[in-house]
Parts: C-alpha cells; structure tokens; sequence
C-alpha cells in the first residue's frame, strides 16, 4: 500500500511539473506582433516620460505670463515693554506714559501682473510648445524603430522555424533510406561501407537540426522579451508576411520620402526652433521688465496703532544694472546651441541619404537572390532524381548520392531564406525613409 501511495505521488509530481513547464502557444501574424512590441517597449516608456517633462516645462513657461499673488501675515509677541517715541509733529510722547505694546499683527497681499519683459515670457512659451512637438516626433521615431527591430526578430524566428521543418522532412527520408540500405546491405546488395555512408549523412541531419532547433528557441526567447510575454510562450508565425513586399521605386523617390516624412529629421527641426527662439529670450536679459503692481496692507497694534484697507496700486520697473558691463553668457551659448544642432542637421541628411541609399541597394540585392535561390533549388531538386536514377541503375556512387541529398536540402532552405529576407529589407527601407506603418 505504501509503495502504491509513493507511485501516485510520485506521478502527481511529474505531471505537476510537466504542466508548469508546458509551453503555452501563441499565434501572432507580424502587425499583430508589432502592435504587442509597441505596447511592451520599455524604451517607449522612457519616451512617454520625456514628453510629460516636456509639457511639464511648457506649463512652466505659460505660469510666468499669469499674476503672481502672494500673501503673507505675521503675529509677533513682545515679552518686554518697549520704548516708544512718536516723532510725529504735535504728538509727544515726553511726560507721559507710553502705550504698553506686547503684541503686533501684521499681513499683506501683493499682486504683480507682467505687463513687458521683453519677450522672455513669450519666447519661452513658443520654445517650450517646440520642444513638446520634438519630444512627440522623437517618439514616432522610436516606434518606426521597434516596428523593425520586432519585424527582424519575427523574421529570424520564421527562418528558424523553417529550416527544422525542411530539416526534419530530410531527416525522416534519410531514416527511410537507411533502413532501406540496412535491407540491401543484409541481402548483399550494397557493402557495408555504403551504408555507413548514409548513416553518416543521417547523423549530420540530426546535427543540422539540433542546431536549428537550439537557433529557434533563442530567437523564441527573444520574441518573447520584446513583446512582453512570459519567457515560456512559443510563438508561432504566420508566413505570409514574406510576400509582403511591393515594386521598388527608383531611389530618388525614397530619398525624397525620407525628407518628408523622417520623424528624427522632423524633431531635430523642431529642436532648431526652439533654439532660436532661445536664443531671442537670452538676448532680452538685457532689456528691462515692467509689472503692474497691487497690494493690501493691515496691521494691529493694540493700544497703539490700527490699520485698514491700505491698498496701493502702481507700475514697478526693474532693470539689472550689471547688464552695462557683464557679457550675456546665456545669450552665446544658445548661439553655440543653435550651431551645433545645424552642424548635426547636415549630418543627418547626409546620413539619411547613406542609408536610403545602401538599404535600396540590399532591397534589391535581396529580390535578385530569390531569383537565383529557386533557380539553384530547381537545378538541386532534378540532380538529386538524376542521382538517384543514376545510383538505383548502379551508375552513380553512394557519395555522389549523399553530397546531392546535402545540396537540395541546402538549395530549399536558402529559398525560404532568401524570401523571408527579401521580405524584412524591404521593410528595413521603409523604416530608413520613415514610411514603415504600423497599423
């Protein structure tokens, strides 16, 4: 009984571990992953936190243009009799008795509304609106950039995925032949050397797809940290995508795409105007600011002194005098900003044009091979059955047989390859002119 109980134990431990570990399956088609990309990406979290920062400090901008109201009010106990003296004319305090002040309240409300200041307030709030739209610009960019980097990810996981298919059909023939050849061999129809030959070739098979099968399980892993998934999910793809791609355009038209529509080209032109208009606000440092002004004033001394409604109203000016002799620091650093986000504008068209350029070129690279793949599969597929023919007539060699099993599988994969690849520099050419959609 208790050897009975330890075997139901011991099998409820195992199927409790087989059902923790079991891989839950996952069919994403490749839009589908890249929308989960988007959603997941952490980078893009980091992005939505510039752009709260951004519009934080564009708030900050718009506070300075609104009235700055403030009130104070103090209670002051004085423990001593002071010593008062009225210098007031007619009033003497000589002779007498001074009040006995132990105490004194006092509060007051100041208003300031900016009238000028020389258009630090408005240059700011115009800088600040710019910055807000790059911070915006700059994340389109980041999720054209994720778009791709999950489509690669999909794409290597499609590739890996095919190849332990091709692998494992190759595999499940070559373990026929060698059963067949085992059969020859018994019957004295072949030497044993023959055999060995093939099995030889079976074993480089299961080489082939061990590594294969390691290679998808990586990519799986990958796949799955970019789409926030349990690390456990086995995703499965949808081929599809692979014949995704269209007629490509002359260059010129991607080029001038890319001009348009780049998001990073886009946001950096944002960064320039809100460097100019920086700069304008640091050269109004030298120019003086005018306010009206408000306050109210009330104050209670008992048993000496009491006063109301005091209110005064005026225009108060302030002008920093050191401005005459002090060089405007401020002011030469926005124009050494303002350079140097130039300098990097010309860079990035030249860089925009180099990359357009060299993914138009793979774009094309890519199709041309697809061409050349399925024309050497075609020539691999009708050598192997000549070989065969040839090998079963006792024409061709057991090793002349093997190394034409080797080029078809070769020949196949690199089909599936080369349009899966085709397939994602098209794509890589999208995302270098900024069209890439994500729908």
């Amino acid at each position: 009984m208790k050897k009975i109980n330890n075997s139901v134990l011991a099998l409820a431990l195992f199927v409790g571990f087989a059902n923790a570990n079991a891989q839950e399956k996952k069919t994403l088609t490749l839009d589908e992953a890249v929308q989960l990309g988007i959603q997941n990406s952490k980078n893009l979290k980091i992005d939505a936190a510039k752009i709260e920062e951004a519009t934080a400090d564009l708030l900050e901008a718009k506070n300075r243009q609104l009235p700055e109201l403030k009130v104070s009010g103090s209670y002051m106990y004085l423990p001593n009799k002071p010593n008062v003296n009225i210098k007031l004319p007619g009033v003497s305090a000589e002779g007498g008795s001074s009040p006995e002040v132990h105490q004194v309240l006092y509060g007051s409300a100041n208003l300031s509304v900016p009238i000028y200041s020389g258009g630090r307030i408005k240059y700011g709030i115009q800088s600040a609106k710019y910055l807000v739209e790059a911070s915006k610009l700059t994340t389109e960019n980041d999720k054209t950039a994720i778009a791709y980097n999950v489509a690669q990810a999909y794409n290597n996981l499609f590739k890996a995925n095919q190849s332990i298919k091709v692998l494992e059909e190759n595999l499940t023939a070559s373990q026929k032949r060698d059963e067949t050849f085992l059969k020859l061999e018994n019957n004295g129809v072949i030497a044993r050397n023959d055999r060995l030959k093939a099995n030889l070739q079976t074993s480089n098979i299961e080489l082939q797809l061990l590594e294969a099968r390691n290679n998808y399980n990586i990519a799986n892993i990958n796949m799955d940290l970019l789409l926030g998934l349990p690390e456990t999910t086995e995703i499965e793809v949808d081929q599809n995508y692979i014949e995704e791609g269209e007629d490509v355009k002359p260059v010129d038209f991607y080029v001038n795409a890319a001009k348009e529509n780049r998001k990073d080209l886009q946001a950096l032109d944002k960064q320039r105007q809100a460097a100019a208009l920086g700069t304008k606000a640091a050269k109004a440092e030298n120019l003086p600011s005018i306010a009206f002004t408000g306050g109210y004033v009330a104050a209670d001394i008992p048993k000496f002194l009491t006063i109301y409604n005091a209110v005064n109203v005026g225009v108060g000016i302030s002008y920093n005098l050191s401005n005459i002799w002090k060089e405007n620091s401020a002011y030469k650093q926005s124009k050494a900003r303002e350079m140097q986000l130039a300098a990097t504008n010309e860079l990035l068209n030249d860089n925009i044009k180099l990359d357009v350029n060299r993914e138009y070129q793979n774009t094309d690279y890519s199709k041309k091979r697809i061409a050349v793949f399925e024309k050497s599969a075609e020539q691999a597929n009708e050598n192997y059955r000549i070989t065969k023919n040839k090998y079963d007539n006792g024409l061709a060699t057991m090793t002349e047989l093997l190394d034409a099993d080797a080029a078809q599988i070769e020949a196949n994969v690199g089909v599936i390859n080369a349009k899966a690849d085709a397939a994602l520099a098209y794509r890589k050419l999208l995302q270098t002119t900024g069209t890439l959609t994500i729908k």
